[in-house]
């Protein structure tokens, strides 16, 4: 049986490293990842179950909710069968070495007691969090007893505090950090020699606004029958290389359920602005599994990579030491390699290695050529193998072009040798921002400095055009007094301005249908064709119609509020000179748009206040003609002229609670229509 066990798997690796394809339907679940904007984009699989080992297969008997499990080094597997009160430990073929069922303890025997949590040294001891029995138990890879960790006395611990350790890890200079039930002050740190030292960590009080407004109103009794606002406890627990402590969090309100604990107790978890670390992005909120992922479970392997196990839906999700998802798999279902209650994850080589509570089984995921190629890629790119990695990158994006992390990780390795224009390219294509900008930014230098003569002359030549354009313009707005003229002048001298608007009759309404559609056209081109680090979705469809719908009834819903609020308060200003004052102050918007259009293709990130600043002076600007104008048009003073602008958005809210609900009641009558037209139908037919 062992020799055929051997025979397959040798067959299957020269499978997997010779690049053939795993076969349609050899997995219930489909493979995705996320896009930029945490949109599930499908994918092809990553890992696949290979096989599975039970206690009937290892010819020890059934197991019975085993708890945790734990894979050194050297390869060596430890299951903790919790139902069965035991340690099962194996060799990397999965061949059994030892069952620990107890140890001499004293002068006697002892066993555990519905153990929750296993660790093991680098030379073999074993960490047991022995729950039942609240204690920890140390013993040697013989099985011989060591020490037991019993509840420790401090100052620092509540009177009521209840020592129930269900999770244990030991980093390399012996610190002992231990997950215990119903603490929710950290986790619990013990030096080498077993000495309680104090808590690390602290999951932040999770409420929300309106928990808070209720409990700031309610009654004293009713406040007593509410959840107290008290910190979320962690659930599970690894420490990595360099003594970071990872630690999950269960609650699946959690908008951060996994962190990485530095020694003061800071999480430093590197989190990317979309795509953060949590599992699933896109959720329903119905169902059996709605919600978030509820993480029970955290692995890391040597290369940074660490692995987080959903209970909820039983999948496992991968993520590099940016925190950027490689990819995720597996299911909860009654096919071949799905889960029940998944409650441990650890990785075996490249294999990851699931233990399942509910099935009483370990399911061993093999990776496919997808999740082969994207973890050499993220494993050669942190050695600084950028050849090696980019290669691999390459390699996935011909088995799926729509990830955007390989076309990231090919962006990092032209960035680096200096091939900034390529690099800007595939930053693009991976929808970030942040590494576009710091590529533009070294390519704008070397133009900058390679086309040094041409672009100083150039900018030369412009002011000079510029110069001579301004003042052939100014002379012939002096001597043509016309619409255009009328315009600018209004945006600089904005009192005289309306003042003529209204009583010299030199407004024209065709000037602001002209304004109205050259801004639409203005936002079109903007959502269009700005820049990448301003507009990422550049290059997407954009529906004109929508543009142009959204302005024009924006527009013209002010100046209807507008007007309809100032015939009530004594207003002189007419509806043609409301669109007319409207209109005209939206120039400088007009203007502003236009420039930050141009604008937007040589900004870096670094420079994004100059592009805010100046959208800030359009709107500004224009907020305080239109101020002006209706002032102006209506003979108020400040003070009123400040009442009617707020109530005319008041007004402007009541038509659009209006319209929605005409809307809503035209609906229900088409509806009820429809339905009554089909039952007279169905009674004649039947009559």
């Amino acid at each position: 049986m062992k020799k055929i066990r051997r025979i397959f798997r040798f067959f299957l690796v020269v499978f997997l490293i010779f690049g053939f394809t795993y076969p349609a339907g050899a997995a219930s679940y489909e493979g995705y990842n996320y896009s930029w904007d945490e949109k599930v984009n499908p994918g092809p699989i990553p890992y696949l179950p290979i096989e599975i080992i039970d206690g009937q297969k290892l010819n020890i008997g059934s197991f019975q909710s085993p708890e945790d499990l734990h894979i050194t080094e050297q390869g060596e597997i430890y299951i903790l069968d919790s139902g069965n009160n035991r340690i099962v430990h194996l060799d990397s073929d999965w061949n059994l070495i030892q069952e620990i069922k107890e140890f001499k303890n004293g002068s006697k025997m002892d066993t555990f007691r519905n153990p929750n949590g296993i660790f093991v040294e680098s030379n073999g001891n074993i960490y047991v969090a022995d729950t039942g029995n609240e204690r920890v138990v140390e013993l040697s890879s013989e099985g011989i007893l060591i020490r037991k960790i019993e509840k420790p006395e401090s100052e620092i611990l509540r009177s009521n505090f209840t020592y129930r350790p269900i999770k244990i890890s030991v980093d390399r200079v012996g610190r002992i950090y231990i997950v215990s039930q119903g603490v929710f002050d950290g986790i619990m740190e013990f030096d080498r020699d077993g000495q309680f030292t104090g808590f690390i960590g602290i999951n932040p009080v999770q409420f929300s606004v309106s928990d808070l407004f209720w409990k700031q109103i309610s009654t004293k009794e009713q406040r007593k029958r509410m959840n107290a606002f008290i910190p979320i406890e962690f659930n599970n627990l690894d420490v990595d290389e360099e003594g970071f402590i990872y630690v999950t969090t269960a609650d699946d309100k959690s908008e951060e359920p996994i962190s990485r604990l530095n020694p003061s107790g800071i999480d430093i978890l590197k989190r990317r602005d979309h795509n953060s670390p949590k599992g699933d992005l896109e959720v329903a909120y119905t169902g059996s599994k709605k919600g978030q992922s509820t993480i029970v479970d955290v692995s890391i392997d040597k290369n940074g990579i660490y692995n987080i196990l959903d209970a909820k839906r039983g999948r496992i999700f991968t993520y590099d030491k940016d925190g950027s998802l490689m990819y995720q798999f597996g299911e909860i279902g009654e096919k071949f390699g799905d889960a029940k209650t998944p409650v441990a994850i650890d990785t075996l080589n490249n294999d990851i290695v699931l233990l399942d509570k509910g099935l009483n089984q370990v399911t061993v995921f093999k990776p496919t050529r997808y999740g082969a190629f994207i973890r050499d890629a993220v494993v050669n790119a942190d050695l600084g193998e950028e050849e090696k990695s980019s290669s691999a990158w390459k390699e996935v994006l011909k088995l799926n072009n729509n990830l955007e992390q390989a076309h990231i990780g090919i962006g990092k390795s032209y960035l680096r040798k200096g091939e900034n224009y390529e690099a800007m390219m595939s930053f693009q294509q991976g929808m970030n921002q942040e590494l576009y900008s710091k590529a533009y930014s070294r390519y704008r230098q070397s133009m900058i400095w390679d086309n040094f003569g041409i672009l100083a002359t150039s900018i030369l030549v412009g002011i000079v055009l510029l110069a001579i354009g301004i003042h052939a313009i100014r002379a012939h707005l002096s001597t043509e007094p016309g619409v255009i003229r009328m315009g600018l002048y209004t945006t600089i001298h904005p009192f005289k301005g309306f003042w003529d608007l209204k009583y010299e009759k030199k407004g024209k309404q065709w000037f602001t249908v002209f304004i109205i559609a050259l801004l639409t056209i203005t936002y079109i081109l903007k959502a269009k064709y700005a820049g990448f680090i301003v507009n990422p979705l550049v290059g997407e469809d954009v529906k004109a119609f929508d543009e142009f719908k959204y302005i024009l009834i924006s527009f013209f819903l002010w100046c209807v509020s507008n007007w309809s609020l100032t015939t009530l308060m004594n207003g002189e200003g007419k509806f043609k000179e409301i669109v007319m004052v409207t209109g005209y102050s939206l120039l400088p918007v007009l203007i502003t748009q236009i420039l930050l259009i141009f604008f937007s293709h040589i900004v870096t990130l670094d420079e994004m206040a100059f592009y805010h600043v100046i959208n800030t002076i359009g709107f500004i600007w224009s907020a305080g003609l239109l101020f002006v104008g209706i002032m102006t048009i209506h003979q108020y003073t400040p003070g009123k002229t400040v009442v009617t602008i707020l109530l005319t958005f008041v007004v402007m809210a009541i038509i659009i609670f209006l319209a929605l609900l005409i809307f809503s009641l035209a609906q229900q009558m088409l509806v009820f229509g429809s339905t009554l037209y089909r039952e007279i139908s169905f009674r004649l037919m039947e009559g």
